[in-house]
């Protein structure tokens, strides 16, 4: 580390058993700065998550080896770093983020701890790096995606990922749905979609999954990596069987997180075609996220995306009546799914650049 950073350390972050554990001191400051980073980045609190939330999700499993460490400047903790390496069979990739506090930016930290990022990606033979990150919309020069869609500034996190030899490869729009207004207009796209989609109807559980629907939701899972925009980044296909669909719902539960689930199945078949998620913190006055929605392409052209996002979305008025919104990511040349969210209300409120690198 330069000379000029002598005062700096990354340190592994070891995961405490639980956060009352005599050793969770690095990791319940690490929340706690995480929590700032994206306060100050979005200028909302609605991507803050407790400690003992948070936790269940960190641990390596058999589909994903993790590493973390904390930033130390002076011995006082200003920044994670993350690498999760995919387990997927011949996998090249690696994803990476790097979160720092504002009083930490201008003065090396982020290029230390992305040199950090990189060397362990060599050693563990990965020569595919993809990040993502949150970039506030400002005026003046802009970078445009190479698929045509969307726009972001040219600013701090940009010059960031393009001095160390990234490429912009995709923008995700965050939209936002008011979960304490008028649901009018979810109520009649729902009944259009009803109309639209028969030969299917609508099932719902929280986990654990039903043994009954663990196969066709483990498959429109894995379904996830192939069927959706993807730009040019890479991404492993995904065997998604019924230990790891366990695994998925085991973290929800282990974390007190309250997933949804609502799927569309087709009648004839019994399979599922299309599904949405929506999770929720245990403080229930929080914002929502929803996670994956998906309708398999052999099954387009029903209104299905409509149908399971408007059942949801009603469904969730009884589930969480304090929650005050719903947050969702889609990439910006997804124009059908962005359709579908802006005919029932969601609104666009931020903007993530997906950033690519191929070593050498």
């Amino acid at each position: 580390m330069p000379d000029t950073l002598t005062s700096v350390e990354l340190r592994p972050l070891v995961l405490p058993t639980s956060i009352d554990a005599p050793d969770a001191g690095d990791y319940l400051e690490m929340v706690r700065v995480r929590n700032a980073v994206y306060r100050e980045i979005s200028g909302h609190h609605d991507h803050a998550i407790a400690p003992d939330e948070l936790l269940p999700y960190l641990p390596s499993t058999p589909d994903t080896e993790r590493r973390m460490w904390i930033v130390l400047d002076d011995g006082r903790v200003v920044g994670r770093i993350g690498l999760d390496f995919p387990l997927e069979h011949e996998s090249t990739v690696a994803f990476w983020l790097i979160e720092l506090l504002h009083d930490a930016w201008g003065r090396g930290i982020g290029s230390a701890a992305y040199e950090l990022v990189e060397r362990t990606a060599r050693e563990r033979g990965r020569t595919v790096l993809q990040s993502w990150a949150e970039h506030p919309a400002a005026a003046g020069p802009q970078l445009s995606a190479p698929t045509g869609f969307g726009e972001i500034p040219h600013d701090h996190a940009a010059r960031f990922y393009l001095r160390h030899g990234y490429a912009l490869e995709q923008i995700e729009r965050n939209s936002a749905f008011d979960l304490q207004g008028s649901f009018d207009v979810v109520e009649r796209l729902l009944a259009e979609a009803q109309e639209a989609a028969s030969g299917y109807r609508l099932v719902r559980w929280s986990p654990p999954t039903p043994a009954e629907y663990a196969p066709s939701y483990g498959w429109m899972k894995s379904r996830m990596i192939t069927d959706a925009p993807a730009a040019g980044l890479d991404f492993d296909e995904e065997d998604w069987d019924a230990a790891r669909v366990a695994r998925h719902d085991a973290i929800h539960l282990d974390g007190g997180r309250l997933l949804q689930v609502t799927a569309a199945q087709h009648i004839a078949s019994g399979e599922l075609v299309a599904f949405n998620e929506l999770v929720i913190g245990r403080d229930r006055t929080r914002a929502t996220h929803q996670e994956d929605t998906l309708v398999l392409k052999e099954h387009r052209g029903h209104r299905l995306g409509l149908l399971v996002k408007c059942a949801a979305l009603m469904s969730w008025r009884r589930v969480a009546p304090d929650s005050p919104r719903v947050l969702t990511y889609n990439a910006e040349e997804n124009r059908p799914m962005l359709d579908i969210n802006e005919a029932i209300g969601f609104v666009p409120i931020a903007y993530n650049g997906a950033w690519k690198k191929v070593l050498t």
